[in-house]
């Protein structure tokens, strides 16, 4: 699920992999709720490189981060999509509202480009 975390800043980065559906959803929820703990941590990055699946359950692991990180006037971006995860998004409308780069670091340049 988690593979990886790591800071940069008030940015966490944090790698998924495998499927994230509804037999993974809370354990991937209540990983990344203990990562947002801390709340010097502003913005959010998934890198999705290493994610095969998604489901619905999915979905609303990404919103309920997003909205943490929103009330703390951080961004929430992913990173490396694939083109089954992409359909996900769009269908669901998660496009409108989450940053979408083809790289971590794009995600960052984004990040620190909106922040300075």
């Amino acid at each position: 699920m988690l593979t990886d975390n790591k800071r940069k800043g008030d940015i966490l980065i944090v790698g998924l992999s495998g499927e994230l559906d509804h037999h993974h959803s809370a354990e991937v929820r209540d990983a990344l709720d203990r990562l947002l703990d801390d709340p010097s941590i502003r913005h959010m990055i998934l890198n999705l490189r290493h994610l095969h699946f998604m489901d619905s359950s999915g979905i609303g692991v990404f919103m309920g981060r997003y909205k943490t990180i929103h009330k703390r006037g951080g961004q929430f971006s992913i990173a490396n999509i694939n083109s089954q995860l992409a359909r996900i998004l769009e269908m669901s409308g998660l496009y409108r509202i989450l940053k979408v780069h083809d790289t971590v670091e794009q995600a960052i340049d984004g990040i620190r480009g909106e922040s300075e």
